[in-house]
């Protein structure tokens, strides 16, 4: 199966790639970046072509793409490759606004090609094993969630808002929150933000609070903030506490880790031995392909992320309790 990856923007792109070249039944065919310096650098690197057309590119023989552009690009790419009869991984968030999530949902289905968004830390065995755990009853109801979705701040495009279309709570507030409906199968109905920017000198916040009720009444806050120092040993964590009426849960997403102290770097590095969820997501993802079946992690599914993080930002301008859900 050949596939393409379009844009080495984000961070995350180079993890994908390694993961795709490692596959025996999968070429990584081309490259197409907007930047060419990082677009051909990337395809040296993985022994592919690079693409500075992206008509060009799309009219390639390849079954998918995955798309790892700045944000506020993810439709356009979307779009373009859905129309090209691509099936598409496209990196988190969905998009930057509902409007342009429910276009892309909307192409892809016309088109009949899969639309996948990477939330690749559903792919966790810890997660997993919660999810279990929750659904089958075992912790009676939930009644509240704490969870942090913490990190170092990334810089770049990440903290420009035409590209990025906010700062660490559109960045983090997806990931935990795909967890939650996943794990409990629940909707919100309400959301109350506290936005701030405190750590960096930059245009959009790096901190926050998030306050959310589900559809079942349960309490849910999430830490989204990009709180961690450049020295931290990892860029972050995914962590969780969950209460029920029979019992309770503390999850810390990436405790299997080693502690190595670099003198080389001069620094001590957190080096993590369990499963790789990126490798699980684009494990996933060709399954996907292969077997022509909806994805696991669905277009909705980004755009109800999507929904979450938009009403934080209303909810902080506005100073007030925004609803999802009506009774």
């Amino acid at each position: 199966m050949k596939i393409g990856i379009i844009s080495f923007a984000h961070m995350h792109a180079a993890s994908y790639a390694e993961h795709l070249t490692a596959h025996a039944d999968i070429e990584l065919t081309a490259i197409w970046d907007d930047s060419f310096d990082r677009g051909s650098k990337m395809a040296e690197r993985f022994s592919c072509e690079y693409y500075a057309d992206l008509k060009s590119f799309l009219e390639l023989d390849l079954a998918a793409v995955v798309i790892c552009s700045e944000n506020a690009n993810h439709k356009e790419h979307v779009i373009a490759a859905a129309k090209a009869k691509k099936h598409i991984l496209c990196e988190k968030p969905i998009s930057t606004n509902i409007k342009d999530a429910e276009e892309m949902i909307r192409v892809c289905k016309q088109e009949e090609v899969i639309l996948q968004i990477a939330f690749p830390v559903r792919f966790v065995p810890a997660i997993q094993r919660v999810r279990e755990v929750i659904q089958s009853g075992a912790l009676g109801e939930i009644v509240a969630i704490e969870a942090t979705n913490h990190g170092q701040m990334p810089g770049g495009w990440f903290v420009q808002k035409e590209l990025s279309g906010g700062g660490a709570a559109v960045d983090h507030i997806v990931h935990v929150m795909d967890l939650i409906r996943w794990m409990t199968k629940e909707e919100v109905k309400e959301v109350y933000a506290e936005l701030d920017t405190r750590f960096y000198d930059i245009g959009v916040e790096d901190c926050g609070i998030v306050t959310l009720e589900l559809q079942s009444g349960a309490i849910v806050t999430i830490d989204p903030s990009w709180s961690r120092p450049g020295s931290f040993p990892a860029w972050g964590d995914v962590t969780m506490e969950i209460v029920g009426t029979k019992g309770r849960i503390t999850l810390d997403a990436f405790k299997q880790h080693l502690v190595f102290f670099n003198e080389q770097a001069k620094k001590m590095q957190h080096i993590g031995w369990g499963d790789d969820m990126d490798h699980g997501l684009v494990l996933d993802f060709i399954q996907c392909v292969k077997e022509k079946r909806a994805p696991s992690i669905t277009g909705e599914d980004g755009l109800r992320t999507l929904e979450v993080v938009q009403a934080a930002y209303e909810s902080y301008k506005n100073k007030a309790m925004i609803t999802l859900l009506n009774e």
